[in-house]
């Protein structure tokens, strides 16, 4: 099936018999997997008599060895269809040494944060997780999620000139909109070696809404108005990555806390952070160096902290 879709890549016609040969099966199967296509991946194939078939719209698949050449000793992974790259980076660490990537084309069961669904479209934004040894101790994972937000953030400038903002703790948005999310898991024991799966999704080149996204979105496409090079914004955020990882590990957020508050979405508004059943109202004074969330709560400033914190917007009264 992947490789019928990479001949139809282009968007041009290709007719029936053309695909039959260089696939080396009949003009019949070939029909049977544009069914497969469209019933298991949703992508719309057009068929036009005297034609052939063509993609609704063009599509650009990763390529390993692209991707490869900006992380030269990196480990990199690149899947046509899994259920998540953070399961399939878990399934592959006991047998690959971190750290490590997982790139996918497309996920069955993408993973949100707080057990949402990362909607996955096939070869249409970018699905990643990257494996990090903590080898430093717990500090050296504190304000992880804002770290990685900022690599995000980086990457999308220099793919696109577009300036976004950053939502504690793992959000990062254009013009109050997602456009990506992080979601960390910690796997192994903390008092000896353990690993940290940082799983990015980001909307790149997405132009259709749907009902399985629960709130504001957007991609890069909608906001430039042009498709946007994939493999290229691949490459970029793995040298981000290496790059903020480095000085995560070296220095702390800490010395990334000014940048980070620098694309603050939120400062100074009022918000409800919400932690399991329980909620806090108050006012965004920023972040601390540990990532924690500042709040004035009261009259008071309060810090909060934990992977069951979510913030949201206040409702206006």
């Amino acid at each position: 099936m992947f490789d019928l879709i990479a001949l139809l890549a282009d968007g041009d016609f290709h007719s029936g018999s053309d695909l039959g040969s260089k696939l080396g099966i009949s003009r019949a199967a070939i029909w049977k997997r544009i069914q497969r296509v469209t019933e298991e991946l949703g992508i719309t194939v057009q068929s036009v008599p005297g034609k052939g078939y063509r993609l609704a719209q063009p599509i650009q698949m990763l390529c390993k060895g692209t991707i490869q050449y900006s992380a030269p000793t990196l480990p990199v992974f690149v899947f046509n269809s899994i259920d998540s790259t953070n399961e399939q980076a878990k399934r592959l660490l006991p047998t690959c040494n971190a750290p490590l990537v997982v790139f996918a084309e497309h996920q069955t069961q993408g993973k949100g944060r707080r057990g949402r669904e990362w909607v996955s479209p096939f070869a249409q934004n970018l699905y990643l997780s990257f494996v990090w040894p903590v080898t430093a101790g717990l500090n050296q994972i504190d304000g992880l999620s804002l770290v990685v937000g900022l690599a995000v953030l980086k990457s999308i400038k220099r793919v696109s000139g577009i300036e976004a903002q950053l939502k504690w703790p793992n959000d990062v948005l254009i013009d109050g909109r997602k456009v990506a999310g992080i979601l960390l898991e910690l796997l192994g024991d903390p008092a000896e070696l353990c690993h940290v799966v940082i799983g990015i999704g980001v909307n790149i080149n997405m132009l259709d809404s749907s009902d399985a996204i629960d709130q504001d979105w957007t991609s890069l496409i909608k906001e430039v108005g042009e498709r946007i090079d994939r493999v290229a914004f691949a490459q970029m955020i793995l040298e981000e990555l290496d790059l903020y990882l480095e000085k995560q590990k070296k220095y702390g957020f800490s010395s990334m806390r000014a940048e980070w508050l620098a694309y603050s979405a939120w400062q100074g508004r009022s918000v409800q952070l919400q932690m399991g059943n329980n909620s806090v109202q108050g006012q965004v004074l920023g972040v601390g160096d540990k990532g924690e969330i500042c709040l004035l709560v009261d009259g008071e400033e309060r810090k909060y902290l934990g992977g069951e914190i979510s913030l949201r917007l206040q409702h206006d009264s």
